[in-house]
């Protein structure tokens, strides 16, 4: 560990041993540093450059049942000191919740953790005019591709690199490092009625060298902007629905809010009583894994000190499992699945690679065996209802003839339930790409209503 991470795990510690002192049954402190980058340029002109660096303590403590959480980035030993004394206060004054307390001791990770290569130097090394440079040769690549570009919503490049050390009273003590950059492009074309056309294009990865280039990035926002000139909408009708990999990831993470514990427990969504029966196609696996190398939602160990495993949580259509942390596994008679996540002091279930696995299809193929149907590039609005599974958004992409795209569709509605639509999957891409946490290649569903014209 360098003298930094050091200096983390040395706070962490001093911490949780001050807040048992000062009667906490139970005492949890993570410690952090990050650093982030935002540049944005517009039509070659700097239009953002902020740089910040940030540091933080958030503690959780435990006292005959009552639990209390508090947070700092005053990191001076007054300050330090004020967020345990309001920690212990706040303690006394919460009510007493019987499924509250740390993880089992017998459960907790030990080191060393695997190594999963999250943090890139060469990322942390990226300065202001770097980033800046590249954002412009990225805009200047999408407006030079074609004369019909003349307008930009410009392009922004960002680094953000972190460190955090948890420390647990019960005998844990862990730290993690991060890295993960980023860079966008959104040209706008004219359209012949006078609208503006915005497309777009992003590369992110954990790793610097593996983001595409800014070049590539920016053709492909301009191929992206042009395809939508002559957008129209369509008739109201029932025809398959392809999601570009993009647009598949979004519907993914809807799923996600509804198998966490604590949506079960809360009865907050639709697949209550669901476990061990098809929730989905037989094309469809979906998996839980925070232990691929460079990805990122990958880490050693879960919020709790856990030691990260891989979770399938659909296997060819079939939920497995739903994701749990602690608390929720208390409160369900069930066991962790190592899927905690810390916030601050406050701890909860959640994903972290949540990937739908890829097929054998490439998206052209896909495309090309849909007779009539839309292919979606785009959603808007959040019409979806955890407890129903009832779903309608707003929705832009192209419409499908005889496996060729027509031509480009706007302001249509699409609706069906969470349930039907992956019920109905009948070809899943290969096109699966890790630039967030939340994953899916290209997939279409049978059939879904669009309201359009």
């Amino acid at each position: 560990m360098s003298d930094d991470d050091s200096t983390l795990m040395d706070l962490a510690g001093q911490v949780v041993e001050k807040a048992r002192a000062q009667g906490a049954t139970v005492a949890e402190a993570s410690a952090g540093t990050g650093w982030e980058l935002s540049t944005r340029v517009r039509l070659g002109e700097v239009e953002l450059v902020e740089e910040a660096g940030t540091r933080s303590l958030s503690l959780r403590v435990i006292k005959e049942g009552r639990v209390a959480m508090t947070a700092t980035s005053d990191l001076t030993p007054a300050g330090i000191q004020r967020c345990i004394d309001d920690a212990i206060e706040l303690c006394e004054l919460s009510e007493v919740d019987l499924h509250a307390g740390p993880a089992e001791a017998q459960l907790l990770a030990q080191g060393p953790f695997p190594d999963l290569d999250l943090f890139d130097p060469t990322v942390a090394d990226v300065d202001a005019n770097q980033a800046l440079e590249i954002a412009k040769e990225a805009e200047a690549a999408a407006l030079a591709f074609d004369g019909r570009l003349t307008l930009s919503e410009g392009a922004a490049f960002s680094r953000v690199t972190s460190t955090r050390a948890l420390v647990l009273s019960s005998g844990f003590s862990g730290l993690t490092r991060g890295s993960y950059a980023s860079l966008t492009v959104s040209p706008v074309a004219e359209d012949t009625d006078k609208k503006r056309r915005r497309g777009y294009y992003w590369t992110a990865k954990r790793h610097f060298s593996e983001l595409e280039s800014p070049t590539a990035v920016g053709e492909e926002a301009a191929r992206r902007t042009l395809a939508k000139l002559g957008s129209r909408k369509v008739p109201t009708t029932e025809a398959p629905v392809v999601f570009e990999s993009d647009i598949a990831r979004s519907l993914l993470g809807t799923l996600a809010g509804c198998i966490v514990g604590s949506a079960v427990w809360r009865k907050s969504t639709y697949l209550l009583e669901r476990e061990n029966t098809p929730i989905a196609s037989d094309l469809v696996t979906i998996v839980d894994d925070p232990l691929i190398p460079r990805a990122p939602g990958s880490r050693p160990f879960d919020g709790e000190g856990l030691a990260s495993r891989r979770n399938l949580v659909v296997e060819a259509g079939v939920l497995k499992t739903f994701l749990l942390d602690c608390y929720s596994a208390r409160k369900l008679n069930r066991t962790s699945t190592a899927s905690a996540a810390r916030s601050g002091g406050a701890i909860g279930p959640s994903t972290t690679n949540f990937i739908l696995s890829a097929g054998t299809q490439s998206r052209e193929d896909i495309v090309a065996s849909v007779e009539r149907g839309l292919y979606v590039t785009e959603m808007m609005g959040f019409g979806f209802n955890p407890i129903t599974g009832d779903f309608s958004r707003g929705a832009s992409g192209f419409w499908i003839e005889n496996g060729k795209l027509a031509f480009p569709v706007s302001e249509v509605t699409i609706s069906s339930t969470l349930d039907k639509i992956l019920q109905n999957i009948d070809a899943v891409g290969d096109d699966l790409d890790l630039k967030t946490s939340t994953a899916s290649p290209t997939f279409r569903t049978r059939s879904m209503t669009i309201a359009g014209a």
